[in-house]
């Protein structure tokens, strides 16, 4: 008997372990926008398009208006909070942003194309998931992107 119940128990404290993790922070208002989590406050990201322009040697150039995001964290791990109803957070990609003549860039080259930061997606339900960035961003501008896409969800590490 003591067998089984110790069997039980250790079949019932796995389960737990290996559960959803739950989140029981404020919701995001909007969906298909990642949101900065700060404690026990969301901030939405700067949603922007960002125009296409051809550079030297067929270097692809992306412009976003403004030479600074709104959406700010003096975290340089940020963790996101999105609720997604179209956007599939695996294919979200964050680069870093170069600030040049009032406005943020990047610039996609055939010799060095730039790395993404990579990101950790967590499932809480159906529809709502944690982005954490992995490792350490140094202080600037970034912008979260679906690849493929020229969306942007542009934030700052200060």
């Amino acid at each position: 008997m003591f067998r089984r119940v110790f069997l039980l128990s250790v079949f019932i404290a796995s389960a737990t372990a290996f559960a959803a993790e739950q989140y029981a922070g404020t919701p995001p208002p909007k969906p298909d926008v990642p949101y900065l989590v700060v404690a026990d406050n969301v901030t939405a990201t700067e949603v922007s398009e960002a125009s296409q322009q051809t550079g030297k040697k067929d270097d692809i150039i992306y412009v976003i208006a403004g030479s600074n995001s709104s959406a700010k964290t003096p975290l340089p791990s940020p963790v996101f909070v999105l609720q997604s109803e179209t956007l599939n957070p695996d294919k979200l990609q964050v680069y870093k942003l170069d600030i040049r003549d009032g406005h943020r860039e990047i610039v996609f080259s055939r010799k060095k194309p730039p790395k993404p930061y990579t990101l950790t997606v967590t499932r809480y339900s159906d529809n709502l998931f944690k982005l954490e960035v992995d490792g350490s961003l140094p202080p600037g501008e970034y912008s979260m992107t679906p690849e493929g896409s020229n969306a942007v969800f542009c934030f700052a590490v200060y």
